[in-house]
């Protein structure tokens, strides 16, 4: 089992913006000294949700601050960046990192961030499979072009080229997050290991994996294969411990639905279509019964559990729902000396 932390840099009511980014590097410090597998790390625009724009930027930087852990991005949002320049930036962190970084890419939402950076709505209504397929070709060719409607370059050599790397995976570690039955099969014919989220149950996750299997056969790939790829399928969620399970609940019941209805509420659609924002405290409440919130043991029983019942065995695990760097320091060196060691 693979357990990491999933860093959001959320923005609590009366922060200012410097200080969850600052929570979020210590939490990824705090996560490899207490010696969690992985750190994965939210990207956002415009919105106290996260104030992380970039998160291969601060992948980067965690990355060069630290030796042993896994660092990935949860998600890159792929309609808003050249998919060269993002594959770009990955084979450098894969080569310089000794082969740590994992890129997780995802859709994105239909917000306001597409007519800023230029995207349109088309590269988040029609767009992603191509955006996609054009960073995969970047990140397992020598050389690419592209005579698409979106892309149209001459072909250029791939510099640095990720099979460069030493004694290590020829390319990244790539990872689609996914949310609908459309995102599920294009990573499976792709043969890309899914993220899903911390929103789900695990009967859904139960049924994104086995969707997964089906499509995956249904596209040629054979029973090795897919078990293999299907080992790498990340579950996000909610960490928080106390010695007292109540004591958990009540923390985040008090701190995280202040940051939903802040961060939720910032986002812009780009077209002015109507989104329903999730209820806070009921929101919050979910996640408190869906995830790793209480004692260590139940922690630890929950997680198994999950395994269990969805296949899965590897985690990202958002620790911050206090809003308190020391608390989520302590939340994380809980998570790695009271809870993995009941985990096999």
């Amino acid at each position: 089992m693979r357990v990491g932390t999933f860093v959001l840099a959320a923005q609590f009511p009366g922060q200012g913006q410097a200080e969850p980014l600052y929570r979020a590097v210590r939490t990824a410090e705090a996560a490899e000294e207490a010696g969690l597998d992985e750190v994965w790390l939210a990207e956002h625009h415009f919105v106290p949700y996260g104030v992380c724009p970039s998160a291969v930027t601060l992948a980067a930087l965690l990355l060069g601050r630290t030796r042993r852990i896994r660092v990935g991005t949860a998600v890159s949002v792929l309609p808003t960046v050249h998919p060269v320049a993002l594959g770009e930036q990955a084979a450098l962190l894969h080569v310089t990192s000794g082969g740590r970084f994992t890129l997780g890419v995802g859709r994105g939402g239909p917000w306001i961030d597409l007519e800023v950076f230029g995207a349109g709505l088309p590269a988040f209504d029609t767009g992603f499979p191509d955006s996609l397929d054009l960073l995969l070709r970047w990140l397992t060719e020598p050389r690419v072009g592209a005579a698409g409607e979106r892309y149209a370059f001459r072909e250029v050599a791939v510099v640095p080229a990720p099979g460069e790397l030493i004694g290590g995976a020829a390319a990244p570690e790539v990872l689609v997050a996914c949310t609908s039955p459309k995102s599920v099969r294009l990573a499976a014919e792709r043969g890309l290991p899914m993220l899903l989220g911390m929103h789900c149950g695990d009967e859904d996750k139960a049924g994104m994996v086995e969707s997964w299997a089906r499509c995956a056969r249904e596209a040629g790939r054979d029973p090795d294969e897919i078990a293999r790829i299907g080992a790498s399928h990340v579950s996000a969620g909610v960490v928080q411990l106390a010695d007292h399970g109540p004591e958990a609940a009540r923390t985040l019941l008090k701190t995280m639905p202040g940051w939903l209805k802040q961060g939720l509420g910032a986002h812009v659609t780009v077209d002015g279509r109507h989104r329903v924002m999730r209820d806070p405290v009921a929101y919050t409440e979910l996640l408190c019964g869906l995830h790793a919130v209480g004692t260590p043991r139940l922690a630890a029983d929950r997680l198994a559990a999950t395994a269990e019942r969805t296949g899965i065995t590897r985690f990202a695990l958002l620790a911050e729902g206090s809003g308190d760097l020391a608390a989520t320091e302590e939340n994380v060196r809980r998570l790695g000396a009271e809870v993995l060691p009941q985990l096999v």
